[in-house]
Formats: C-alpha cells, structure tokens, sequence
C-alpha cells in the first residue's frame, strides 16, 4: 500500500512540472526581460548574488529605455527572491522571473522558484523575450533503472538505462583460438574449444543482475546459439 501511495505522488509530481514546463515555454515578453537562473547544488548563494548584481550594472548600458527598465526590474525581482534562500537547496535552485505578455496583450510580472525533485548539472544565467526550460527536460525522465545483457559469439555487454542515460558497467570477451594457430588444429577441434569457450561464458553472465543490481538471477534456462 505505501508502495502505491509513493508512485501516486511521483506521478502527481510529474503531472505539476509538466504543466509547469508547458506554461513556462510558452510565455513571451516584449524585450529580454525574462530571466532564466539555475543554481547548482555545490553554488554559494553569496556568489549567486554576486553575479546578479553585476548584471544589474550591466543592464544601465541597454539603450532603450523602456528594455532597460523591465531588464533592472526582473533582476531586482530575483535578487528579493534569492533573499529568502540561506543556501542552495540539495538538488539546486531554479528561478524564472520576468514580465510576460498575456493573451489579452496585457503585461503580467511573475516569478516561480523551486527546488527541483533532482539535481539539474546545467547552470544557467539568460535574459530573453522567453523562459529557457530546456535542462528542465531531465526532471520528466523516468528514475526507473532498467538491466540489459547483450552477447554475441564472442562476447558479452551489461549494462544498465535510467531514461535517456545508458551506463556500461561489464563487458567479457571469449578468447577464442586462431583456426590457424600452431600445432595445425582440426577445424572440428576449434569449433569445439568455440564452443566450450561458449558455454563457460554463459553461466558467468547469469550472475550479472544479481552482481551489479542486487536482484535475483533467472532461474529459468538461458539460450544458447
């Protein structure tokens, strides 16, 4: 029961930011004055700081007025919402702030931050007419991680696939005898040290979960070529 309690709130979590991500990437303004922030984990809230206020002094150079305004406004928002963070969260700190262009034509100030469920490894500082949600895509990937073995004749791969993250963490070749090695061996002969090679490389890959994922090897018969 508390099993499908977790995966029903992972799975509200997930339906929140996507909605979240949809409305962020559709949101425009006029100018570049929409931010887009995303602090890592190992970053000081003091250096975070830092940077924005030199932004700030930078945006005094931005010739149109009305721009440079909106510009000094959506840092000045981030910097009062940065106020309310002592440290950067453990998994990082995503803000967007900034004037968008409602339906109706209208201007609307807005501000999201949150702490991601998962660390984001992408810092970002941009000022734009849009939101830049692009390294937020890794918070929809599936945290499900998936074994798999592949193996040929002469060799064989494990490794695992969490979303779009592919880790290889074994691979064992067959040393197979050269068909003109010396002392002339038979062709019968090779093709039975092949297979022998063979057949001890396959119980040793059955035990490959059980190593590298801590789960219970198959009990059922593997195939064999």
């Amino acid at each position: 029961m508390e099993d499908r309690h977790e995966t029903l709130d992972k799975n509200i979590e997930l339906w929140k930011i996507k909605k979240l991500i949809k409305g962020l990437e559709a949101a425009r303004g006029n100018g570049t004055s929409m931010i887009s922030l995303i602090v890592l984990p190992r970053d000081k809230i003091p250096q975070v700081a830092k940077m924005l206020s030199e932004e700030l002094g930078s945006a005094s150079n931005i010739k149109s007025r009305v721009n440079r305004q909106s510009v000094q406004g959506a840092i000045a928002s981030a910097q009062q919402r940065l106020k309310l963070y002592n440290k950067v969260p453990p998994n990082g700190l995503v803000l967007y702030t900034g004037t968008i262009v409602t339906e109706d034509g209208k201007e609307k100030k807005i501000t999201i931050d949150f702490e991601p469920s998962k660390p984001i490894n992408v810092s970002l500082y941009l000022c734009d007419n849009k939101f830049h949600i692009e390294a937020l895509t890794v918070l929809l990937e599936s945290d499900e991680k998936f074994g798999f073995i592949i193996m040929d004749g002469k060799e064989s791969l494990f490794g695992t696939l969490s979303g779009n993250v592919r880790e290889v963490l074994h691979r064992y070749l067959v040393h197979l005898p050269k068909k003109h090695a010396r002392g002339g061996q038979s062709a019968a002969r090779f093709a039975r040290i092949g297979q022998e090679a063979r057949d001890t490389m396959l119980p040793r890959q059955q035990s490959l979960p059980q190593t590298f994922l801590l789960i219970q090897p198959p009990t059922g018969p593997m195939l064999k070529d």
